[in-house]
């Protein structure tokens, strides 16, 4: 396994579907110089929406490049490394995806997978199609939001093995499914045992006091 690109976003303002401009950082393009990490991803990287994106539970976004070979078969068209707004595109990552809890290893940098990706507007936007959320979530291929438990720095080609999580498994497509709907009481207590993001935590605690 190793990185196939490491991606870099800056703000811009790019068209809503059928509104004004919007600001942000999502338009991310591979760059060839090693970056530092940082507690909050890639230093120097835009997160414009931050009540949505970003914070040290989701610092750092990982997309497989062998998912992309599927959107280009999809929409008739190649994808460049990025063109998702990930941080780290990844070559070799196990389907489907990781568990929660699962480290990925570098030289001089840990990462902690936390949650799969949610689509949203701003994506839609991108993709020039108000639809491609729904197809996002179809395809069940949402990528990995992942915590820095180690600082360091990454740069293309690097390498990297996966220290998997001792205790409960639940991998992130699991995790993808169960965030778009209803689950039950017991559910919700085992994700809440597991190291998620901070989001998706406070969204859990508040469907468990809904059910008490």
């Amino acid at each position: 396994m190793h990185v196939a690109s490491v991606n870099l976003g800056k703000r811009e303002l790019i068209q809503r579907l059928g509104q004004g401009k919007l600001s942000t950082g999502i338009n991310k393009r591979p760059i060839s110089d090693r970056i530092i990490v940082g507690a909050l991803g890639l230093v120097g990287d835009a997160i414009i929406n931050t009540k949505h994106h970003g914070g040290p539970d989701q610092a750092i976004y990982l997309y497989r490049e062998e998912d992309y070979r599927y959107w280009s078969n999809k929409l008739d068209r190649d994808l460049p490394p990025g063109a998702f707004g990930e941080n780290i595109t990844v070559s070799g990552l196990p389907a489907p995806y990781l568990d929660i809890g699962d480290k990925l290893v570098f030289d001089d940098l840990m990462l902690e997978v936390t949650a799969p990706r949610i689509p949203c507007s701003t994506l839609a936007a991108k993709m020039n199609d108000k639809f491609f959320p729904k197809k996002f979530i179809k395809a069940e291929l949402p990528g990995i939001y992942c915590r820095v438990l180690q600082t360091g720095s990454i740069s293309k080609n690097d390498k990297f093995y996966i220290d998997g999580y001792i205790g409960d498994q639940i991998n992130t497509n699991e995790f993808f499914g169960d965030l778009l709907r209803e689950i039950s009481k017991s559910q919700i207590q085992r994700y809440l045992r597991l190291p998620i993001d901070s989001r998706s935590r406070k969204k859990f605690d508040k469907d468990l006091k809904r059910l008490q």
